[in-house]
């Protein structure tokens, strides 16, 4: 798997849960690149959810009905509770988030939503998207393995700190059933971030600093066996250019082989 250096200077993860516990509270604009949703699934989700919400693609156009969905950085719960209106009654969503903010907007929401479309099949759970594998109080992980048909995630894989990707893919194909897809919507670049930015805690918790190499993202999934790997989108403009690097929004999918 290709890697970037990344210097000790910066705490990624308190940028990050800093950066993201504010804007559970108020709307950031910066906050990556805003897309259109399909208006008529937003109509049962709260205001300050949907406005909360901060992302770079669309990955709930590749959800299904019956899904058991697992949603990986789900902030305010948007993705989520757009997914359990996919899905029906007879699919699930499971949203993981690390931020206390983001958790008390998106679980506080979840009864409001079940009330409107009339059943409750999501639930957010507390943990790092990375350690998916962690051990709850009552000894089974986190999210358990080959639990869950799609794994999907909004702009949020940029964010972990590049020395624990390794054990953020293996936990992706972990969780996931034979025959389990992705759709990963996320920010890549056209060249190695110089260290510099890696180290600038704005441009980090902003989806820039811990961009993925666009060619090295498709190569990474398809190194841990997902079949027909690709960008179902990409912007043909860069979203910003930083240094000369350009950065780009993506959404990747890819399906696992059902044997």
């Amino acid at each position: 798997m290709a890697e970037q250096c990344c210097g000790p200077s910066l705490d990624q993860t308190q940028a990050v849960e800093s950066r993201y516990g504010a804007a559970a509270h108020q709307q950031e604009a910066c906050l990556c690149t805003p897309v259109a949703f399909d208006a008529s699934l937003l109509k049962v989700i709260p205001t300050d959810v949907v406005e909360r919400d901060y992302g770079c693609g669309d990955p709930t156009r590749w959800v299904q009905v019956g899904d058991d969905v697992l949603d990986l950085g789900s902030g305010s719960g948007k993705n989520a509770f757009i997914c359990s209106q996919v899905v029906g009654e007879s699919g699930s969503v499971i949203g993981v988030d690390r931020n206390d903010d983001m958790l008390a907007l998106s679980c506080a929401a979840a009864p409001v939503v079940a009330n409107r479309i009339g059943f409750a099949n999501v639930r957010f759970v507390k943990g790092a998207i990375e350690a998916l594998d962690a051990s709850t109080p009552s000894g089974s992980a986190l999210i358990e393995s080959a639990s869950v048909d799609v794994v999907l995630s909004n702009c949020v894989l940029n964010l972990v700190n590049p020395s624990a990707r390794a054990a953020l893919l293996a936990n992706i194909r972990r969780v996931l059933r034979p025959g389990g897809r992705v759709a990963i919507s996320d920010i890549v670049c056209d060249r190695p971030v110089p260290l510099g930015l890696q180290q600038d805690p704005e441009l980090w918790s902003g989806c820039i600093s811990g961009a993925w190499l666009e060619d090295a993202f498709l190569a990474d999934f398809r190194a841990l066996g997902f079949e027909q790997v690709g960008y179902a989108d990409r912007s043909d403009t860069p979203w910003r250019v930083v240094e000369g690097v350009e950065f780009r929004a993506v959404t990747l999918t890819g399906v696992l082989p059902r044997s």
